[in-house]
């Protein structure tokens, strides 16, 4: 028979207390909630855009059990819906959703990860983003500003924009003031454009009181209800955003501290997000598309003329390698975008180009 010593005795009770105090703090830690806040460039109860992010909370949040709650802030509530960036930088809020090209003054190479003027194809950008080396360019842009960024929802080829005077040569782009941002507003400028970017709100107005003479904004998923038909008549088919891809931002320092399943949990829900905004605004253009033809016929479709899309082929090859030239990153950027284009389009050209023109022949 062993006789336990009195210290010994002590040390039991002792591992025991230690034992269920550990229990209690892993239980504890599985059970913390964890209280998220998101900046959106959009104002309240934006369709679409705003979806997505309400779509992706509420997902986080039962897909955790509750433990991944975020609150999202429209920017009526924070007031700065191109300082998105800034304030998930410097920690005041913990995520955001905006459009990755807004911060090209600040950062340049993020202008390449919402869509580039005759680049990718929804699909194909998918594709190049988790398969192609995408996502990793992207963290090696954001991270040195304390940020990760995940694809936030894509708007599909975008049109070319409302005008209030019709586009026949590339004389008529001279002294044009419009609202595109990204990279196309550096190709237009380069032709005698004035371009500006405009805050989601203030678009009609801009364009009722000729602050502007000419816009983008998406599609007929969101042009429809802003208005714009009413007045500006002319709407031109796009070359400038076939794949605009919308982004959620978090701050890396906040990404760090949640424990990996919460990780796990809202990188899944970003990306279904982002994925059933896509398909929202594939069914919300066809659905307004259809309403625009039937009621109102008066809007004029246009294609801009084939020399005007040379010009603007041209000046957006010679700006690209002019990027090129001056930063090793945007090189390489261009690089793995060109050269997953150049794969990826040839497949494109003979499966869906292909069935298109061939069920559509007469």
């Amino acid at each position: 028979m062993v006789v336990k010593s009195k210290w010994a005795k002590a040390c039991m009770r002792s591992l025991a207390i230690l034992i269920g105090v550990a229990s209690i703090a892993s239980a504890s830690a599985a059970d913390k909630v964890y209280r998220l806040k998101l900046a959106e460039t959009w104002g309240p109860n934006f369709p679409i855009f705003g979806d997505t992010t309400k779509n992706m909370a509420a997902m986080a949040e039962k897909m955790s059990n509750g433990r991944l709650q975020i609150r999202i802030d429209s920017s009526n509530k924070h007031k700065a819906p191109f300082g998105v960036f800034d304030m998930v930088k410097s920690g005041q809020y913990d995520m955001g959703h905006s459009a990755s090209y807004y911060w090209k003054g600040k950062v340049p190479n993020t202008l390449y990860f919402t869509t580039m003027p005759f680049g990718m194809t929804a699909e194909e950008q998918y594709a190049w983003f988790y398969h192609g080396g995408g996502m990793e360019l992207m963290e090696q842009v954001y991270s040195p500003h304390n940020m990760l960024s995940f694809p936030g929802g894509n708007t599909d080829v975008q049109m070319g924009g409302w005008f209030q005077k019709e586009i026949n040569s590339v004389e008529d782009l001279k002294g044009l003031k419009m609202r595109i941002p990204g990279f196309a507003g550096e190709v237009l400028a380069e032709l005698g454009a004035k371009p500006t970017n405009i805050a989601p709100g203030e678009l009609y107005t801009a364009l009722e009181r000729k602050t502007i003479d000419a816009l983008e904004w998406v599609g007929p998923s969101l042009d429809l209800r802003m208005g714009f038909h009413k007045i500006a008549p002319y709407y031109y088919t796009g070359w400038h955003e076939p794949a605009t891809e919308l982004q959620f931002m978090v701050n890396k320092r906040v990404w760090d501290k949640l424990p990996a399943d919460l990780q796990e949990i809202l990188r899944v829900a970003m990306r279904t997000a982002a994925y059933d905004m896509y398909i929202q605004s594939t069914h919300e253009s066809g659905k307004n598309w259809a309403s625009i033809r039937t009621e109102y016929p008066d809007v004029q479709v246009k294609n801009f003329p084939p020399a005007v899309m040379t010009e603007l082929r041209k000046v957006n090859d010679r700006l690209l390698a002019e990027h090129a030239a001056k930063d090793e990153m945007a090189k390489k950027i261009q690089m793995s975008q060109a050269q997953y284009l150049e794969q990826t389009r040839s497949w494109t050209d003979i499966s869906k180009r292909a069935y298109l023109n061939s069920s559509t022949a007469k």
